[in-house]
């Protein structure tokens, strides 16, 4: 038990360190990604940012359109990609 509290608390310090210092974006660039290298990576970054928000959501018991803005959001953050403008036409 207490090694998986350890792993636990590793992961969770890694990983938002990781995402406070930049998004998907960010990093792709920074690794100079393209084609089906770029693909892969920006899917599995938005598989591993759409985790996280869940668990954050999860955490402020959000429900509703509370819950669906926020993930929209927390999301879109993550990864750098523009998060859509409901007042947009």
């Amino acid at each position: 038990m207490k090694y998986v509290v350890t792993a636990l608390m590793l992961c969770a310090f890694s990983g938002g360190a990781l995402a406070a210092e930049s998004t998907c974006k960010d990093q792709a660039t920074e690794k100079k990604l393209a084609g089906a290298a770029l693909t892969s990576f920006m899917t599995k970054c938005e598989k591993d940012a759409t985790a996280a928000c869940d668990a954050d959501s999860k955490g402020k018991k959000l429900a509703s359109a509370a819950l669906t803005t926020h993930m929209k959001k927390c999301v879109a953050d993550k990864t750098g990609s523009a998060a859509p403008n409901p007042q947009a036409k």
